[in-house]
């Protein structure tokens, strides 16, 4: 491989180059370069970065793990000194050791400074390594934040996400059903959208057209049918503008939601989780302090499956799993009454019976339920004839929860 290299021409004050001058010495340090091996390879094939500034050579290099870049930077002057290069700075990086050799970060060596004049010194002995452990920055050991250093929030009591580990098993209408039912039980509810990619509350509670107030740089929740909502969906221009965003900034925006709303005094913060164990569930399990979660599923074994990786996840991040919601679990005809297990049987008693968690409430597969979020007035808003489900999952949540609270500091002031 032939490294094209480009020089910053910058002429010394005190002796002026010629152009004739100075394409001669880029060619000849280009002739070292690609004539100097590290071991049988090229440095040529290992420079990343490389910039001249009159008798200074800044070279940005990714050398393999075993390489000694000390003694290629002393060989390397020695080299170049006779073409007018008086000083080498290389900023090196190694590679990451290979597995059971030590920590998996690669190591960023500082930049290191050549200084060569007319009686440069010899080059250092290659089997020397005792300055390079010195000069290697140390591993980042400072572990991420975990569920039991964050604080709780000073005006929400518990905050409950509702999970699933793949779309189309009903969560957000489970989710925005339980709020409702939360709410029909005498708590302060709020919702906080955090499907960031796909926000849907907006419309399930009909105030697909409110937007979020500012109040000293701080959003005010939308007035729900008493509900505090807030959901990207509601910060968007319209219904068909998509959030075509890189997890870091979806990330951002979720704990800009959480961090930048003036929260009322609740009992309940219900957050509607994307699908899957992403960006955004990692982010929200190191920096949300999160009560417990709520799985929902359908009896179909491909769903299950999805759900036991979302189980495993709050598993390892320490957050306590409240429960199980099997939905779409029996559908009955319309026309018959006859009622058929579509989806199978028996699938959410058996991820709770495995993972020794509740099973919160069954639901059934039925054309009313999705009809009623579709026009902004959910079934336990509707007070229809699914909403018993819902109100009975609402209940089981408060009968364990208190169990799993995060204690409050009430002398933190925002």
């Amino acid at each position: 491989m032939v490294a094209m290299f480009n020089f910053m021409k910058k002429t010394p004050t005190n002796k002026p180059e010629t152009p004739e001058q100075r394409a001669a010495r880029d060619s000849a340090v280009d002739k070292v370069l690609l004539g100097y091996e590290v071991g049988t390879v090229s440095i040529a094939t290992m420079v990343t970065g490389l910039n001249r500034d009159g008798d200074q050579l800044t070279l940005d290099l990714r050398l393999p793990q075993e390489s000694k870049p000390e003694a290629i930077q002393q060989e390397l002057g020695q080299l170049l000194h006779p073409h007018g290069i008086t000083t080498i700075h290389m900023n090196v990086r190694l590679p990451a050791p290979e597995k059971g050799s030590g920590s998996s970060l690669p190591k960023k060596m500082p930049k290191t400074t050549n200084a060569m004049d007319s009686q440069s010194k010899p080059a250092a002995n290659p089997d020397d390594n005792s300055n390079n452990d010195n000069s290697a920055e140390p591993p980042i050991t400072k572990a991420a934040p975990t569920q039991a250093s964050l604080a709780a929030h000073p005006r929400i009591r518990h905050i409950i996400v509702v999970a699933s580990g793949k779309g189309g098993v009903g969560k957000s209408t489970t989710t925005v059903n339980i709020a409702l039912a939360l709410q029909k039980l005498g708590n302060r509810v709020g919702v906080l959208d955090a499907d960031i990619y796909g926000p849907s509350m907006p419309t399930m509670l009909g105030v697909a057209d409110m937007k979020p107030q500012l109040e000293n740089e701080q959003f005010v929740p939308v007035d729900a049918h008493g509900i505090a909502m807030l959901s990207i969906g509601s910060l968007l221009d319209g219904d068909n503008t998509p959030v075509a965003w890189r997890g870091p900034k979806a990330t951002g925006a979720l704990m800009q939601l959480y961090n930048q709303t003036n929260w009322p005094q609740l009992d309940y913060l219900v957050i509607d989780m994307p699908p899957g164990t992403g960006d955004i569930q990692l982010t929200l399990a190191q920096r949300i302090p999160v009560t417990g979660a709520v799985i929902v599923t359908t009896p179909q074994h491909v769903a299950l499956l999805d759900a036991q990786k979302g189980i495993e996840m709050f598993n390892k991040t320490h957050i306590p799993v409240l429960g199980v919601v099997e939905n779409m679990a029996l559908h009955t005809c319309s026309n018959c009454n006859h009622t058929e297990a579509i989806f199978g049987t028996g699938g959410g008693e058996k991820i709770a019976e495995q993972y020794h968690v509740p099973l919160l409430g069954q639901l059934p597969l039925a054309s009313g339920i999705r009809a009623q979020v579709d026009k902004g007035e959910p079934s336990v808003l509707a007070d229809d004839e699914f909403a018993p489900y819902y109100l009975s999952i609402a209940k089981n949540i408060e009968t364990n929860i208190n169990k799993f609270a995060k204690p409050v500091d009430d002398k933190r002031i925002f």
